[in-house]
């Protein structure tokens, strides 16, 4: 790995003294972590959530240090918190959430720090549909203000969508998270070689807002 700034560096340290002082917890492999989400989620829409790590003692737990298994970069929407929709508790996900999914350097430099500093293997995209980021930047209106940047950038990604095709919103919202998972791909220097060396995987996903299902793609 090249040279991170030095402010990782020292986060790094830090949580390595913690994670030492709380008995450091064992990563998980990409896939373990997925099955994690998928059988979680499963409770989810069954009804049959166990609500994990959530005690007093898991918050005693996690204040000697951090152990996500999981990343997810997902929607702001109200209707899609991570931590419920995958059945996890305190301390199981590391959650980056924006409109319509849409990452800045800010957010993948926190991407970074939990793949590269805390270990997570697994980096989830997670769309949803009725998107009303995604359905704004189809649309051929303008918005005023910051969200202004989050549209033009949705419109980016969804370029080659043609409005006029059957079911394009939900193509459009198909194709922007799929994008954005290429883009963390893509993210040098350390996101890339974190999936070249198969030390992270990227994997985009689907939440049906009708139902709560996840869906895990290629």
């Amino acid at each position: 790995m090249k040279k991170r700034l030095f402010i990782f560096l020292i986060i790094g340290l830090i949580g390595s003294v913690l994670n030492y002082a709380g008995g450091d917890k064992k990563s998980i492999s990409s896939e373990e972590a997925l099955q994690k989400l998928v059988d979680g989620n499963l409770r989810f829409v069954n009804g049959a959530s166990i609500n994990p790590n959530q005690s007093s003692q898991d918050i005693e737990r996690l204040s000697k240090g951090q152990y996500p298994f999981a990343i997810i970069l997902s929607c702001s929407d109200s209707r899609i918190p991570p931590e419920i929709v995958f059945d996890q508790g305190l301390g199981d996900l590391f959650v980056i959430r924006t409109a319509g999914e849409v990452v800045d350097s800010i957010g993948i430099g926190s991407i970074e720090y939990a793949a590269e500093h805390l270990h997570v293997s697994l980096i989830v995209v997670l769309g949803h549909g009725k998107c009303g980021a995604v359905t704004a930047a189809h649309s051929d209106g303008e918005v005023e203000g910051y969200l202004n940047k989050i549209v033009n950038d949705i419109r980016n990604n969804i370029s080659s969508v043609n409005r006029e095709e059957n079911n394009s919103l939900e193509k459009a919202i198909d194709v922007n998270t799929k994008s954005i998972t290429h883009q963390l791909r893509e993210s040098k220097p350390v996101i890339s070689e974190l999936v070249e060396h198969g030390k992270v995987k990227v994997v985009p996903a689907y939440y049906d807002i009708t139902t709560g299902k996840v869906d895990f793609f290629k």
